[in-house]
């Protein structure tokens, strides 16, 4: 797992780090002392830590003009235990909701596996957005966490998506692509 490195490739058009709205502004990385881990598994220091101890993120690209944040999560999403949905939603989607960030690409092509609880956070992240005509794709979910999130009956406030070739696209075409197929879906 050491060697699943977030996504660097937008890196010349935004780091966290350099945001001064960014929840993350400020926060430094070594690229050589691996200190967090997922199951005991050291993760790459480019991990950022927002308060989980299974689950760690990596916010990719913001637009404010726009109105939408990319990031990219790896570990474990664990909702039953660590309650990780309330933890993101208070540490992070909270401060971007204040800075008026309504639509959400979450890369989650590394989350192992997901654990549900209730779906009031979920439920509340939904509502928070959702005048702004906002939402939350989950993109590259795991078959099997597709499953659990589907059992959870948690589609009601999430979508997902497939779209392998992300990698390839700037952040503002995936972005239109992706606020494109979800206006197609939210008008049907």
């Amino acid at each position: 797992m050491h060697e699943i490195e977030p996504f660097y490739n937008w890196r010349h058009l935004y780091t966290a780090e350099e945001d001064d709205r960014s929840p993350f502004f400020g926060v430094e990385h070594s690229e050589f002392e691996f200190s967090q881990t997922v199951y005991n598994y050291y993760i790459h220091p480019q991990w950022d830590d927002f308060g989980s101890k299974t689950l760690y993120i990596k916010v990719l690209f913001v637009d404010y003009e726009s109105g939408y944040s990319i990031f990219e999560l790896i570990g474990e999403w664990n909702d039953a235990i660590e309650n990780d949905i309330m933890t993101l939603k208070r540490d992070v989607i909270d401060l971007m909701i204040r800075e008026g960030i309504s639509k959400y690409i979450v890369i989650t092509e590394n989350v192992l596996n997901f654990h549900s609880s209730d779906s009031s956070y979920y439920e509340e992240w939904q509502e928070d957005i959702q005048e702004q005509g906002g939402w939350v794709v989950l993109l590259n979910l795991p078959i099997q966490s597709q499953h659990d999130f589907r059992q959870a009956r948690l589609n009601r406030y999430l979508e997902w998506a497939e779209f392998p070739t992300w990698r390839t696209l700037q952040p503002q075409h995936l972005f239109a692509a992706l606020d494109n197929q979800m206006l197609r879906r939210l008008n049907n």
